[in-house]
């Protein structure tokens, strides 16, 4: 295939901030490359490089002639003037068609993207439907390369399976984006920039879980040559320690050699180390079974319901990923949830003294940008409490990978992953018996993304998540909860839905049961039957005897620490006390929802 685009020995530095240097990459014909890096290391940087709008320190880049490029930044912005239509008539121009041709270019794009008006003002559009409206006045260039910037950020899941199908269509793509399930359908290659890399990156040809599995091999490799450097190492430094005289050649040369190793496994040691952002929710461990409890509820929005008779209880160990088109109500209903908004009809009780904590889509509006990351984090003295412990302020801000020289920068010129862990910080501090996340994780990067899904899944409270990662849905929700925006709503596990949205809404089924909510009138709660009920009574009972075996489990996993030969059966042990603690509290909330008032 022939090379579209290559830079070669590229170097770029912030102030004394190198971001990276000798880093060479290139892009041909028929390549789907998926760019990955941690928040920090040059993603975006690079791909204004690639496109030609900013100058690297060091180092070249070359297009091919008359190859046609089309670069989609990370924020979507037009003229107060524009329409739908006018932005996709502007972005053809330049091309060798005609009125007619291009009339008819625009009226497909539409089509394919899903614009219902071309007279919409695109100022008026979501955030997600702009996102559609620049990518689609790239697509309609017919690029030779697309370069596209976290492209999934503000798509709904309609959008992105949209974007996917589009982006098979084109004929080389390079696109910086976290979302796991994105890039395990559609790259052919996988490039991770880090400065922990000996060139600055790791590339391999396949999707992203061959990408993981490359890697691990990769740093299985290191870890093994790091570990031979090391043993070279301590002989050496034991031969200095004998005092040996640097009077021959041979004595001098092997001094110089053991500085020189001592340096290598200092610097392999720095390079192999990765930070990752410290994320844990403090749980109340409260044991009430109706958290929330929502019944019959309703919203509608200029006369449009956007869901009715909507039945949910939140329990400790339920999760649930809220899913739906940008407009469909997702944000109602967590703010219905939280009580800052009434339903029109229907009920929520909450139980006594609930702790509820929110993470809201528009970081914006939840934090003042003029003022310092010091005062955002610790509006008070230097020191934050957390699970009644206090911590320095600088401390704090490091467990989210801020340096300290960030403490005084306003909150203004951080990038959109760093507000996401300023937030995500703040919440922290609080304890919570239930978490409302709404879209958390926009502009986060995939170690970051791996933290939070690790803490959301240790989180022993009940949680409602607004997302449209998918890897994230799969792993952390027990329930998914489908809304259309037209009153109706639909209830699953992860497959059935994403089974569901293939099939036609009088085929979707779970089993022998519509997944689609029945019609108020014809929806009362069921009873238990015999079994269930006899079941419903002993489940607190068990759950209690089941987290008193979990307990003595993981002490028994920590006494074997030390010991090598008991501690693979103590792992697997309290892997397995988990698994019935989880299985019971699901099951829970399955003959929860069946319970009768």
């Amino acid at each position: 295939m022939a090379v579209l685009l290559g830079v070669s020995d590229l170097r770029k530095s912030f102030g004394a901030r190198v971001l990276f240097e000798s880093l060479s990459l290139s892009v041909s014909d028929g390549d789907r490359i998926g760019l990955i890096g941690p928040n920090g290391s040059g993603k975006t940087t690079l791909l204004e490089i690639l496109a030609g709008n900013e100058a690297p320190d060091g180092g070249s880049r070359a297009l091919r002639k008359q190859a046609r490029l089309a670069y989609v930044p990370q924020d979507s912005l037009f003229e107060p003037h524009d329409t739908v239509d006018s932005v996709l008539h502007t972005a053809s121009q330049g091309l060798p068609l005609d009125e007619t041709e291009t009339a008819t270019r625009v009226q497909m794009m539409l089509s394919r993207a899903g614009f219902e008006s071309a007279e919409t003002p695109a100022a008026a559009l979501s955030g997600g439907w702009k996102k559609r409206l620049a990518i689609a006045a790239a697509l309609i260039t017919a690029p030779d390369l697309l370069l596209l910037d976290e492209p999934t950020n503000h798509l709904d899941l309609e959008g992105i399976v949209w974007l996917e199908k589009a982006v098979g269509g084109v004929n080389a793509c390079l696109i910086v984006t976290h979302d796991r399930y994105f890039l395990e359908n559609i790259a052919t290659q996988m490039v991770e920039i880090h400065r922990s890399y000996p060139d600055g990156k790791f590339q391999v040809n396949g999707n992203y879980s061959e990408f993981l599995e490359r890697r691990e091999e990769f740093q299985e490799a290191q870890a093994k040559q790091r570990e031979s450097l090391a043993t070279k190492v301590r002989r050496e430094v034991e031969w200095l320690r004998r005092g040996p005289k640097a009077r021959t050649g041979k004595s001098r040369a092997r001094i110089d050699e053991a500085g020189r190793l001592i340096e290598q496994l200092a610097d392999a040691t720095t390079r192999s180390r990765t930070a990752t952002a410290v994320i844990d929710f403090t749980g109340s461990d409260r044991k009430t079974k109706r958290l929330i409890e929502a019944q019959g509820i309703g919203k509608s929005f200029e006369g449009r319901y956007l869901f009715r008779n909507l039945n949910l209880v939140l329990a400790p160990g339920v999760r649930i990923g809220l899913v739906g088109a940008n407009g469909s109500g997702k944000t109602t209903l967590l703010r219905l949830l939280e009580g800052t908004l009434t339903p029109d009809e229907g009920s929520v009780r909450r139980a006594d003294a609930l702790q509820i904590v929110s993470f809201a889509q528009d970081r914006g509006a939840h934090l003042n940008l003029d003022i310092s990351l010091r005062r955002t984090l610790c509006p008070e003295g230097d020191m934050v409490i957390y699970r009644d412990r206090p911590i320095h302020v600088a401390g704090w801000a490091k467990r989210f990978l801020f340096r300290e020289e960030q403490l005084e920068l306003p909150v203004a010129r951080l990038s959109g992953g760093e507000r996401a862990r300023v937030m995500i910080a703040r919440l922290m501090l609080q304890t919570a018996d239930v978490l409302l996340l709404d879209e958390p994780t926009n502009d986060l990067d995939i170690p970051t993304l791996e933290v939070l899904e690790e803490s959301l899944l240790e989180f022993p409270g009940a949680l409602v998540l607004v997302t449209h990662d998918r890897y994230l849905l799969d792993r952390v929700s027990t329930t998914v909860v489908g809304l259309d925006g037209s009153a109706g709503a639909v209830f699953a596990d992860y497959e059935q839905w994403e089974a569901s949205r293939e099939e036609p809404p009088a085929e979707k089924v779970v089993g022998k049961e519509p997944l689609r909510a029945p019609p108020a009138e014809t929806s009362p709660r069921r009873k238990l039957s015999y079994l269930e009920q006899r079941e419903w009574d002993a489940m607190e009972e068990k759950i209690l005897a089941a987290e008193t075996e979990l307990a003595a489990r993981q002490r028994e996993l920590q006494d074997a620490a030390y010991d090598p030969e008991r501690v693979g059966d103590a792992y697997e042990n309290m892997e397995n006390a988990q698994r019935l603690v989880e299985d019971l509290y699901t099951r829970w909330a399955e003959l929860e929802s069946k319970v009768t008032k």
